[in-house]
């Protein structure tokens, strides 16, 4: 995808600007958000098992459910464990066609996944093992490693605490 350059990245650059003095509060004068966190994201995959296998077996998640989709007869919708109480939920629709995936606006461009040092060795050494073609660590984030699932979701491997962004605390 083509990337401004010259005086359209320089407006892009400026408008951040404004919207951070605009919307962005000290963090002590930040209200309280009004929710508890998440309780799952629901993606949609191609095959249950080849998800199953890839997410549980492959990178460590529990499957903790599996059921059938309330809203789509035939339909699993399950769900895998990803630490602090939080889920990774999945549908699959058989028989409806599912284009393949591409970055658009309303789709999920990655989702960034918090691991301790160890885990992100471990999982560095798993995807070189397996052939599984990642970035990271590079580009200068020494803390991340970036590649996709079997259904073109893009996942971060995140050698970070939860809450901290680029060595430096976001929320109390």
């Amino acid at each position: 995808m083509p990337q401004p350059e010259g005086s359209e990245l320089e407006e892009v650059r400026a408008r951040r600007q404004r919207l951070r003095e605009k919307y962005l509060r000290p963090r002590g004068e930040r209200p309280p958000t009004t929710v508890q966190g998440v309780h799952h994201l629901a993606l949609i995959c191609r095959d249950v098992e080849e998800t199953i296998q890839f997410y549980q077996e492959f990178l460590g998640f529990p499957l903790v459910e599996l059921v059938e989709n309330r809203d789509y007869a035939g339909s699993s919708h399950f769900f895998f464990d990803i630490g602090n109480r939080n889920l990774l939920g999945f549908f699959d629709f058989p028989g409806h066609a599912h284009p393949a995936f591409t970055e658009t606006i309303g789709g999920v461009q990655h989702l960034a996944i918090s691991i301790s040092p160890e885990q992100y060795d471990a999982a560095r050494r798993k995807l070189d093992e397996a052939g599984v073609d990642y970035l990271g660590p590079d580009r200068g984030v020494e803390e991340s490693m970036y590649f996709r699932d079997p259904n073109g979701v893009g996942l971060e491997l995140y050698r970070e605490e939860l809450g901290v962004f680029n060595g430096a605390p976001l929320l109390d």
